[in-house]
Protein backbone atom coordinates (compact mmCIF):
# COMPACT_ATOMS: atom_id res chain seq x y z
CA UNK A 1 0.00 0.00 0.00
CA UNK A 2 3.02 1.96 0.70
CA UNK A 3 4.50 1.80 -2.69
CA UNK A 4 1.20 2.80 -4.18
CA UNK A 5 0.95 6.14 -2.41
CA UNK A 6 5.03 7.08 -2.65
CA UNK A 7 4.38 6.30 -6.42
CA UNK A 8 1.78 8.95 -6.69
CA UNK A 9 4.01 11.68 -4.52
CA UNK A 10 7.28 10.55 -6.56
CA UNK A 11 4.98 11.42 -9.99
CA UNK A 12 3.99 14.39 -9.03
CA UNK A 13 7.54 15.31 -7.36
CA UNK A 14 9.34 14.57 -10.40
CA UNK A 15 7.16 16.77 -13.10
CA UNK A 16 8.99 19.97 -12.59
CA UNK A 17 12.83 18.37 -12.09
CA UNK A 18 15.18 17.22 -14.84
CA UNK A 19 17.07 14.10 -14.42
CA UNK A 20 20.02 15.12 -12.00
CA UNK A 21 17.91 17.19 -9.85
CA UNK A 22 15.70 13.92 -9.95
CA UNK A 23 18.99 11.79 -8.94
CA UNK A 24 20.32 13.73 -6.36
CA UNK A 25 16.85 13.86 -4.48
CA UNK A 26 16.95 9.72 -4.94
CA UNK A 27 20.35 9.80 -2.62
CA UNK A 28 18.96 12.53 -0.48
CA UNK A 29 15.67 10.57 -0.06
CA UNK A 30 17.95 7.24 0.25
CA UNK A 31 20.02 8.99 3.22
CA UNK A 32 17.06 10.13 4.88
CA UNK A 33 15.57 6.43 4.59
CA UNK A 34 18.15 4.93 6.43
CA UNK A 35 17.08 6.97 9.19
CA UNK A 36 13.91 5.48 9.41
CA UNK A 37 16.60 2.17 10.42
CA UNK A 38 17.41 3.83 14.09
CA UNK A 39 14.89 2.84 16.38
CA UNK A 40 15.69 6.32 17.87
CA UNK A 41 14.54 8.64 15.27
CA UNK A 42 11.17 5.75 14.70
CA UNK A 43 10.68 6.88 18.32
CA UNK A 44 10.90 10.40 18.24
CA UNK A 45 8.81 10.44 14.95
CA UNK A 46 6.43 8.26 16.11
CA UNK A 47 6.11 10.23 19.43
CA UNK A 48 2.64 12.28 20.02
CA UNK A 49 4.32 14.31 22.52
CA UNK A 50 6.16 16.31 19.94
CA UNK A 51 4.48 18.14 17.58
CA UNK A 52 4.45 18.41 13.48
CA UNK A 53 6.02 21.44 13.72
CA UNK A 54 9.10 19.48 15.83
CA UNK A 55 8.89 16.80 13.27
CA UNK A 56 8.75 19.46 10.09
CA UNK A 57 12.00 21.05 11.58
CA UNK A 58 13.68 17.51 12.11
CA UNK A 59 13.19 16.44 8.42
CA UNK A 60 13.69 19.81 6.89
CA UNK A 61 17.11 20.33 8.96
CA UNK A 62 18.33 16.81 7.76
CA UNK A 63 18.17 17.81 3.74
CA UNK A 64 18.46 21.34 4.16
CA UNK A 65 21.84 20.53 2.62
CA UNK A 66 19.95 19.98 -1.06
CA UNK A 67 18.95 23.45 -0.85
CA UNK A 68 15.54 22.58 -2.84
CA UNK A 69 12.26 23.76 -2.58
CA UNK A 70 10.56 21.07 -4.13
CA UNK A 71 12.13 18.54 -1.74
CA UNK A 72 11.00 21.11 1.27
CA UNK A 73 7.59 21.17 -0.59
CA UNK A 74 7.17 17.37 -0.50
CA UNK A 75 8.58 17.10 3.32
CA UNK A 76 5.98 19.64 3.76
CA UNK A 77 3.69 17.61 2.79
CA UNK A 78 4.06 14.53 3.58
CA UNK A 79 4.14 16.03 7.57
CA UNK A 80 0.75 17.58 6.98
CA UNK A 81 -0.74 14.29 5.68
CA UNK A 82 0.66 12.37 8.38
CA UNK A 83 2.78 10.41 5.87
CA UNK A 84 6.25 10.36 7.39
CA UNK A 85 6.54 6.83 7.82
CA UNK A 86 6.22 6.38 3.79
CA UNK A 87 9.67 7.87 3.27
CA UNK A 88 11.76 4.40 3.09
CA UNK A 89 9.01 3.65 0.43
CA UNK A 90 9.68 7.16 -1.46
CA UNK A 91 12.98 6.77 -1.64
CA UNK A 92 12.56 3.17 -3.06
CA UNK A 93 10.44 3.98 -5.54
CA UNK A 94 12.45 7.00 -6.38
CA UNK A 95 15.42 4.43 -6.58
CA UNK A 96 13.61 2.42 -8.98
CA UNK A 97 12.48 5.08 -11.26
CA UNK A 98 16.03 7.02 -11.28
CA UNK A 99 17.35 2.81 -12.76
CA UNK A 100 14.43 2.82 -14.76
CA UNK A 101 15.10 6.41 -16.56
CA UNK A 102 18.40 5.73 -16.80
CA UNK A 103 18.85 1.83 -17.76
CA UNK A 104 21.24 1.44 -14.81
CA UNK A 105 20.79 -1.34 -12.26
CA UNK A 106 22.37 -3.37 -9.79
CA UNK A 107 22.29 -6.78 -9.37
CA UNK A 108 24.07 -9.15 -7.05
CA UNK A 109 25.86 -13.10 -8.04
CA UNK A 110 24.98 -15.88 -5.68
CA UNK A 111 27.79 -18.79 -5.37
CA UNK A 112 28.81 -21.31 -2.78
CA UNK A 113 32.26 -21.04 -4.21
CA UNK A 114 34.61 -17.77 -4.74
CA UNK A 115 34.12 -16.16 -8.85
CA UNK A 116 36.71 -14.42 -10.16
CA UNK A 117 36.27 -10.81 -10.72
CA UNK A 118 36.39 -11.19 -14.50
CA UNK A 119 33.32 -13.64 -14.31
CA UNK A 120 31.61 -11.26 -12.79
CA UNK A 121 32.44 -8.99 -14.89
CA UNK A 122 32.06 -10.90 -18.19
CA UNK A 123 28.46 -11.87 -16.68
CA UNK A 124 27.61 -8.12 -16.34
CA UNK A 125 28.62 -6.87 -19.64
CA UNK A 126 27.02 -10.28 -21.36
CA UNK A 127 23.09 -9.08 -19.66
CA UNK A 128 24.30 -5.23 -20.08
CA UNK A 129 24.31 -6.08 -23.83
CA UNK A 130 20.69 -8.33 -24.00
CA UNK A 131 18.76 -5.95 -22.24
CA UNK A 132 20.42 -3.11 -23.32
CA UNK A 133 20.84 -1.20 -20.07
CA UNK A 134 24.08 -1.14 -17.77
CA UNK A 135 23.81 -3.49 -15.07
CA UNK A 136 26.49 -3.88 -12.39
CA UNK A 137 26.83 -7.17 -10.65
CA UNK A 138 27.88 -7.38 -6.63
CA UNK A 139 29.24 -11.16 -5.48
CA UNK A 140 27.62 -12.84 -2.51
CA UNK A 141 28.77 -15.83 -0.87
CA UNK A 142 26.15 -17.90 -0.34
CA UNK A 143 25.27 -21.58 0.26
CA UNK A 144 23.63 -21.86 -3.18
CA UNK A 145 25.34 -24.58 -4.70
CA UNK A 146 25.96 -23.48 -8.27
CA UNK A 147 25.83 -19.76 -9.39
CA UNK A 148 22.95 -17.38 -9.15
CA UNK A 149 22.30 -14.39 -10.39
CA UNK A 150 19.32 -11.88 -9.19
CA UNK A 151 18.96 -8.11 -10.67
CA UNK A 152 15.39 -7.59 -8.96
CA UNK A 153 14.78 -4.02 -10.44
CA UNK A 154 14.64 -6.47 -14.19
CA UNK A 155 12.45 -9.05 -12.70
CA UNK A 156 15.78 -10.81 -13.69
CA UNK A 157 16.86 -14.14 -12.14
CA UNK A 158 19.04 -16.83 -14.02
CA UNK A 159 20.33 -19.88 -11.80
CA UNK A 160 23.14 -22.58 -12.67
CA UNK A 161 22.32 -25.29 -10.10
CA UNK A 162 25.27 -28.26 -9.45
CA UNK A 163 22.50 -30.53 -8.59
CA UNK A 164 20.05 -30.17 -11.33
CA UNK A 165 23.01 -30.11 -13.89
CA UNK A 166 23.64 -33.59 -12.66
CA UNK A 167 19.75 -35.08 -12.18
CA UNK A 168 19.62 -33.81 -16.11
CA UNK A 169 22.69 -35.44 -17.06
CA UNK A 170 21.66 -38.83 -15.30
CA UNK A 171 18.29 -38.33 -17.06
CA UNK A 172 20.29 -37.96 -20.17
CA UNK A 173 22.12 -41.20 -19.70
CA UNK A 174 18.91 -42.97 -18.68
CA UNK A 175 17.49 -42.29 -21.54
CA UNK A 176 20.14 -43.28 -24.29
CA UNK A 177 19.95 -46.53 -22.57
Amino acid sequence: MEELIAKRYIKAFKEGLDSESMQNATLLFDTLAKSFEDAKFIEIINSSNVSKEQKLDILLASVKPANSSAIDSLIKLLVEKKRIEIIPAIAESMRKDTAHTNKTYKGRVYSDSDLDAKVIKDLSSGLSKKFDSNISLDFVKDNFNGIKVDVEDLGIEINFSKTRINDQIIQHIIKAI
